[in-house]
């Protein structure tokens, strides 16, 4: 019987204690239902009206751009910080209330009005004159308007052509300075800062615009930056150029950059480097939120991100290299250019490579020109390097004769007769030949004497064609494409592949009909090639037939604020494009042809004063016509007389044992004078060579670990390439 009460109570003390939990949770969702009700109801509607307020705009402001350095470190192209003053215009903000700060602004910064145009003095007159300016607008257009034949936008385009001279007269010189601000007010987008003065911001200008923030609504200052050429013009065209503030993106690309997260009044990079390297050198804009309500009232900021500065580039280019070699070349040219001879000589190029790597070290242009005062000066136009394109003359017979060797018509040693060429059967046709005849010569001799016959010789023989003096001959369009396939492969008649926009690759002659124009092809004197192509083809003679990628930037970088460089966020090593399709053997050749063009009794370059370096290389001299209107005739066409110039071209390395430096020279229209060869180009090279190894012997002194990178890696190559 006690069992059974005891089973009793405990089956009914279980339900009793589930019964409490559920009346519990059933209390505390009654009360979380109360709550919400509660909120609902009464502060439903208020809240709501809070989300229906607020809107987040984020906003972009300005980061400085990436630097610019040489292969030591050192800053080239760096960022000045300016004191300027920005205007954010808010969504509701009128033309008045904008008016309204100018003038205000106007009394605290002085504001020069030379970039205001008559169309805003018609657009402030009208704004600050309204009951004048709506008497501009007669009874009959308003009818006009009222019947459909205008439209109420066209009657302000008729107060803008009626308002006559001596009402824009009216504006006074304070009231120009106030339409100058007002310019710049309106020119921002709404919640995008637009700098309204930058230049020229006295240090009292800044203070009291700080000072006075309070009362000039949109109006903040800020740091803003602008490109610095730490060494003055040298090597500005191939840095490029950056918009301003106030030209922003380039009218053709609005879309690309607008979709990639730019800003219209963002500065970017427009041509050269800082245009091929914009996505390295942008900064990361520092970001703001602007919390409006609906009708675009700024209600409070919120910084999102600081922003950060764009990545450093680190070029290949030595620039203390680089400037000694445009002294060099600016003292040549003013020394040059008033001579008789020298009438038509107006620039001068020289590209200073690593034939092992690549690496452009030196890019040089320069162009010579009279100013008002009839006095010489000279100017940076080193892009010209690389986008203008001549006659190379007989630099390139190395690759005539490395066509010859390895399509099998000459043979290493093979001796050929130097003597005129005559072609085709008339009697009065002019000889095709060397300066002098050479007789009985082999393939060193003919790059030593640069022998124009012995190249005359490979051509025919490539072509394919059975020479006979003065009888008729055929030479194929293919004999063309033959020809220049294997100059291709140097990099002749090719990009380069050089890290800039727009390199020429030289232009190809399209006439076939006389066959002297293979033989002209074949010494240099028919297709045009720029100074980088040729330095790139005299390298892959240097370096034992690889073709390397001429390079400018040599790494990307982190930003950094200290002495010490970022951390590295990109090496470029070098890159093999091609491995010449000749024999080791048969470049061997070539090599010890261009070291006798320096060091052999009767070679072209022997008169050089830089033997101690131990060069290689070829020179070349080409024809470049002229033609100069000289007069008018009696019906009024121009009587053109055509006057023959002589390009002087230089192609080198040095030493010939271990090529670390390999340079180009192209001077044309140097001369008019057919007695002198060589002249300024060998003297170029002589002091360029001076200057490289120069430079070397004082930094082995100290010599910096770039340098012995640099070592390692034309180490490194040399194992790629033996492999």
């Amino acid at each position: 019987m006690t069992n059974q009460k005891q089973k009793k109570k405990k089956k009914n003390y279980v339900p009793s204690r589930l019964n409490l939990l559920f009346f519990a949770v059933f209390l505390l969702f009654s009360a979380l239902i109360l709550r919400l009700g509660f909120v609902q109801i009464v502060f439903g509607e208020d809240y709501r009206k809070e989300v229906d307020r607020t809107e987040n705009v984020t906003v972009n402001t300005l980061a400085p751009r990436g630097k610019i350095l040489d292969r030591y470190q050192n800053v080239v192209v760096d960022n000045t910080p300016l004191n300027a003053i920005t205007y954010t215009r808010m969504q509701p903000t009128g033309p008045q209330e904008m008016l309204e700060v100018a003038e205000k602004l106007s009394k605290i910064i002085e504001m020069k009005p030379k970039k205001v145009q008559e169309r805003d003095r018609k657009d402030y007159w009208i704004l600050t004159r309204p009951e004048e300016a709506a008497k501009l607008i007669t009874e009959e257009d308003r009818n006009k308007v009222a019947d459909g034949e205008l439209e109420e936008k066209d009657l302000y385009d008729l107060q803008l052509e009626r308002i006559s001279k001596s009402q824009l007269a009216e504006i006074t010189k304070e009231e120009e300075e106030i339409l100058a601000i007002f310019r710049e007010f309106n020119k921002g987008y709404a919640l995008s800062p637009q700098i309204v003065k930058n230049e020229d911001v006295t240090a009292q200008e800044f203070a009291m615009v700080s000072e006075n923030l309070s009362d000039l609504p949109g109006v903040d200052i800020t740091t803003d930056f602008i490109r610095d050429y730490v060494y003055g013009n040298t090597l500005n065209s191939v840095f490029g150029k950056v918009s301003t503030s106030e030209t922003g993106i380039p009218s053709e690309r609005i879309s690309e950059f607008l979709a990639r997260g730019y800003s219209r009044n963002d500065r970017v990079g427009t041509s050269q480097l800082e245009a091929q390297y914009e996505n390295v050198l942008q900064g990361q804009k520092a970001r703001v939120r602007n919390i409006t309500d609906t009708a675009g009232n700024l209600l409070h900021q919120e910084k999102v991100f600081d922003g950060k500065r764009g990545n450093d580039l680190v070029l290949s280019v030595d620039m203390e290299l680089q400037q000694q070699v445009e002294e060099i070349v600016t003292r040549e040219l003013l020394q040059t250019k008033p001579g008789r001879e020298a009438k038509y000589l107006d620039r001068a190029f020289v590209v200073v490579m690593n034939p092992k790597t690549g690496e452009v070290l030196s890019l040089a242009g320069k162009q010579i020109e009279k100013n008002e005062k009839g006095q010489y000066e000279v100017y940076d136009h080193a892009l010209g390097a690389i986008q203008e394109a001549y006659e190379p003359g007989s630099t390139v017979k190395g690759a005539t004769v490395l066509a010859g060797l390895e399509h099998g018509v000459i043979s290493p040693g093979q001796y050929l007769y130097d003597t005129p060429i005559y072609l085709g059967t008339s009697k009065d046709t002019r000889p095709k030949a060397s300066y002098v005849n050479m007789g009985n010569i082999n393939d060193w001799t003919a790059l030593e004497r640069s022998s124009n016959v012995y190249m005359f010789r490979i051509a025919m023989a490539i072509a394919g064609a059975n020479y006979s003096p003065r009888q008729p001959i055929y030479f194929p369009p293919s004999a063309y494409e033959q020809l220049r396939n294997y100059y291709a492969q140097f990099g002749l008649g090719v990009e380069t592949g050089i890290d800039l926009p727009r390199e020429s690759a030289g232009v190809e002659g399209i006439e076939f009909g006389l066959p002297g124009l293979l033989l002209d092809l074949s010494i240099g004197q028919y297709d045009t090639y720029t100074t980088l192509q040729l330095a790139q083809y005299v390298s892959t003679i240097a370096n034992g037939g690889y073709r390397m990628k001429p390079q400018l930037v040599r790494e990307i970088r982190e930003p950094s604020n200290d002495d010490d460089s970022g951390q590295l966020v990109r090496p470029f090593r070098p890159e093999v494009l091609n491995r010449v399709d000749m024999s080791d053997s048969h470049i061997k050749r070539v090599q010890d042809g261009f070291i006798r063009v320096y060091h052999g009794a009767r070679g072209t370059a022997s008169s050089s004063k830089a033997k101690e370096f131990k060069p290689a290389g070829k020179s070349g001299t080409a024809e470049s016509p002229i033609f100069e209107v000289v007069g008018k005739r009696p019906d009024g066409s121009n009587i053109i007389n055509e006057i023959q110039t002589l390009n002087f071209n230089l192609v080198g390395y040095a030493p010939y044992d271990n090529p670390e430096m390999a340079f180009a020279i192209m001077v044309p229209k140097a001369s008019t004078d057919f007695s002198v060869t060589g002249g300024i180009a060998t003297r170029i090279g002589d002091a360029v060579m001076e200057a490289y190894f120069g430079l070397k012997e004082e930094r082995a002194k100290g010599k910096p670990k770039l340098e012995e990178q640099q070592e390692q890696e034309n180490e490194d190559v040399e194992e790629d390439t033996e492999e």
